[in-house]
């Protein structure tokens, strides 16, 4: 492929107005979000030019300077000020096509649990992205997750702009999909993506049977430089680390409660949590409650290159989620050569293997998540570096973020020509 060119192979006398891609993300970028990130890169890196749209502007104090060039890129819609009046102004010329979202504003509206207003500013916000879109020549825009990006790129396809797809995740569209009328979504979308089979088998449970072939299975990919395949060797200190936002559906609190009870039993240990976030304050009282602080610490943010000297550092990742969509950490910790312990949830059965990658335990388990952190404890090193072998190379062949940007750009390409 001709990397100078973009989506339809025809290159314009400025680059910078080339055929693009809009990604579309309620709040870009995001600590949480470097996948979005790295997935954008890899598109890039096929020649695609990408421009980023953020609805509302990330409330995270960014870390990173990847991050931070990210969000000088990044187009806030919430942020047009004076040009949103001038936005539904100009939809307006266009009667027929206002209507037609407007309806499916009030229609999706009113059975949310955000209430026919939120839609109705939705709609605001799809008049923005239609304007600028055409200004950049965005021919198709992608959206992660299937909340309110997809709510305002199905809006701006009714308004006349570019067709969509989005990214389903999970767990939240999941929980509620007729909140989010998940099904309007779907049936009005190019495409929509699953980052797990388990994904797509409960998108097709809200599609139907004719239109199951519109659902696909791209999984999120890793940043290529996990790949490099620098294997550092597992560490002999007793250290277990679990990376990731501190909110109840990652499990911290069951992984206390289990850490409680290895000690309890006499095993040495150290569980370093990484991560920050709304829970932090509880995790830290029970850290307290539970007599732990001799062996249990707290981190806070950490950019990914401390995330990664962590994970390096442990003999083992441990993420008890039991709620989840397919949790990027686990596949950078295997990407690493460390096997992980997690949770038979979602999509992660699809990644750990027991026995091979590591250890799986049922959700919200505490004395099995305990036995799990003992055996890797008392697991030879050489025992573990084979894990985390066996790891990286289902990383490899699954998760490559290079890999499956170019799956993702055919997607698109296709909707673009159809």
């Amino acid at each position: 492929m001709d990397k100078s060119r973009g989506l339809t192979g025809v290159s314009g006398r400025n680059q910078d107005r080339r055929p693009c891609i809009g990604y579309l993300v309620n709040q870009y970028p995001k600590i949480s979000h470097t996948f979005i990130r790295t997935e954008i890169a890899a598109l890039e890196a096929l020649g695609e030019r990408v421009v980023r749209f953020s609805i509302r502007p990330t409330p995270d104090k960014l870390l990173d300077p990847e991050d931070q060039s990210e969000q000088q890129r990044t187009k806030v819609l919430v942020s047009a000020g004076s040009f949103t009046m001038l936005a539904i102004l100009r939809a307006a010329r266009r009667p027929a096509g206002l209507a037609r979202a407007a309806v499916l504003a009030v229609r999706i509206g009113f059975k949310s649990e955000r209430g026919l207003a939120r839609h109705l500013a939705y709609l605001a916000e799809a008049c923005i992205l239609r304007e600028w879109a055409e200004e950049s020549g965005v021919q198709h825009i992608h959206a992660h997750f299937g909340t309110n990006s997809a709510a305002v790129a199905m809006l701006c396809n009714a308004l006349g702009g570019p067709s969509y797809s989005f990214t389903v995740h999970g767990p939240e569209e999941f929980d509620k999909p007729g909140l989010i009328s998940l099904a309007t979504k779907i049936r009005h979308a190019a495409f929509v993506a699953g980052v797990s089979d388990f994904g797509r088998a409960q998108l097709w449970r809200y599609t139907a049977a004719p239109e199951w072939d519109k659902i696909n299975v791209v999984r999120c990919g890793v940043d290529p430089r996990f790949l490099q395949d620098s294997q550092s060797a597992v560490p002999d200190h007793p250290r277990l680390v679990c990376a990731g936002r501190l909110c109840e559906q990652k499990g911290q609190l069951v992984l206390l409660k289990a850490a409680s009870e290895l000690k309890a039993s006499g095993v040495r240990f150290e569980l370093v949590l990484v991560g920050d976030g709304i829970l932090r304050q509880t995790l830290e009282a029970e850290i307290d409650n539970l007599n732990l602080r001799d062996c249990v610490r707290i981190t806070g943010w950490q950019t990914p290159e401390q995330v990664r000297e962590h994970i390096e550092n442990s003999r083992a990742m441990v993420l008890p989620s039991f709620a989840e969509g397919l949790p990027v950490v686990l596949m950078e910790a295997l990407a690493l050569h460390r096997p992980v312990i997690s949770t038979y949830v979602a999509g992660i059965p699809e990644l750990v293997v027991p026995g091979e990658t590591g250890w799986l335990v049922p959700a919200g388990a505490i004395s099995p998540l305990a036995n799990a952190m003992k055996e890797v404890l008392n697991c030879p090193p050489g025992r573990l570096t084979e894990m985390g072998g066996a790891g990286y190379r289902r990383v490899a062949a699954q998760h490559d973020a290079r890999k499956n940007a170019r799956q993702l750009q055919e997607l698109i390409r296709n909707s673009c020509r159809n």
